[in-house]
């Protein structure tokens, strides 16, 4: 049976998990809106993904004889002024992901809870990927989004993005 402490930070987890889902499909709209589609596309796939690591968490927590207790979802807040901002917004949010896992490993590692641990190295370098890519959208912006061509080339780019559900995620 999990710690108390760890089962809460998790089950919390969940729910920050399927608060990204859901922060990108706000993302993925913002785009579509403007007329995006490569943009709204790759964060509806970042949205599927997100909602796969809530399930992975999820599963964890049942299979560790923890009753899983879903929290309320908030809505999205951010306002956008241009195509830039929530790129921004999703590293900003990447980071804090980060932080959240990270936490729960500090106190796995300090509850010697060496299965969650291990559970959760998948999670940390999965992370580490998820902040490459945030930081790689935001600086290809940067660099080819204020030229209509090298836009709607990093849109071409971000359309071709496929969904691939996560088969080498953490054994649960």
């Amino acid at each position: 049976m999990l710690d108390k402490k760890i089962a809460k930070l998790l089950n919390e987890q969940v729910n920050k998990e399927l608060y990204s889902a859901y922060l990108y499909l706000d993302f993925a709209n913002y785009y579509a809106d403007e007329g995006l589609d490569g943009f709204a596309h790759w964060y509806e796939v970042q949205a599927q993904e997100e909602r796969d690591h809530a399930f992975m968490i999820r599963r964890y927590l049942i299979n560790s004889g923890v009753k899983v207790e879903f929290l309320p979802i908030a809505k999205p807040d951010k306002e956008f002024k241009n195509h830039l901002a929530p790129l921004e917004a999703g590293y900003e949010h990447e980071q804090y992901v980060t932080s959240l896992i990270t936490a729960i490993y500090h106190e796995a590692f300090e509850q010697k809870d060496y299965k969650t641990m291990q559970f959760l190295d998948w999670f940390i370098k999965e992370q580490g990927e998820e902040e490459t890519n945030a930081d790689d959208m935001v600086k290809k912006m940067k660099l080819f989004g204020t030229d209509a061509k090298g836009l709607y080339a990093l849109n071409q780019e971000l359309a071709a993005r496929v969904y691939t559900p996560s088969a080498t995620g953490p054994a649960m």
